[in-house]
């Protein structure tokens, strides 16, 4: 079976265990707010971020609060997070730069989001997948790991798996491979003590026959 034959056999089968239903784990209502949550969502959990933006997102309403944003005061409101320094250095510049050259709204193109501060393919990709709706693998840990155990890919590297994964999966399945990928991982790739013998995926997959039961 070629890597491409295995990619549709896992898209089918995700697609009857996961559902085709878009969504995102992380709480929004405007493209801005997803764009920083993902930020905010590096080496932390959806929910921990989840919790966060529920009241910052009451303290700074737009665009223009952020960018106005005293550094230390924005470092305790997203201290659990982790990383708080850097989230925000680069959540105070991003939005400046938002402000100064689109006028404070988020670009769709890629190169363009990755120019923002902070911002990293992975989370262009979260937006361009959920606002725009435009094709795109968001490769987080999850995605990874469930990628590599399947033989879709056999890189660590999150942008060389982002385009392992782009020439075998089909491009419709590229946005949804990402949500069912982290359910999955989550429920059953677990990472240190996958349960292959309840895998919906394990006649496809090439790591678990490796495993004993």
């Amino acid at each position: 079976m070629t890597k491409k034959e295995r990619a549709v056999k896992v898209t089918e089968i995700l697609n009857k265990e996961y559902g085709t239903n878009l969504h995102t784990y992380l709480h929004y209502e405007e493209p801005w707010q997803l764009l920083f949550a993902t930020i905010l969502s590096a080496q932390c959990t959806d929910d921990r971020v989840n919790m966060v933006t529920k009241e910052l997102f009451k303290k700074y309403p737009d665009v223009k609060s952020f960018a106005d944003a005293d550094l230390d005061e924005l470092m305790k409101d997203i201290f659990s997070t982790g990383f708080y320094r850097n989230k925000a250095t680069n959540i105070i510049a991003c939005a400046k730069m938002l402000l100064e050259k689109y006028d404070g709204e988020v670009p769709s193109d890629i190169d363009l989001l990755t120019a923002l501060p902070g911002v990293g393919r992975k989370t262009a990709n979260v937006v361009r997948g959920n606002v725009y709706n435009e094709p795109s693998i968001v490769v987080d840990t999850h995605v990874k790991r469930v990628s590599k155990l399947l033989g879709l890919t056999e890189n660590d590297d999150p942008v060389k798996v982002e385009f392992d994964l782009m020439k075998v999966l089909p491009k419709e399945q590229w946005i949804l491979f990402n949500i069912q990928a982290i359910a999955h991982g989550r429920k059953v790739c677990i990472a240190r003590r996958p349960k292959c013998a309840e895998c919906v995926l394990r006649e496809v997959c090439k790591s678990a026959a490796k495993v004993k039961q």
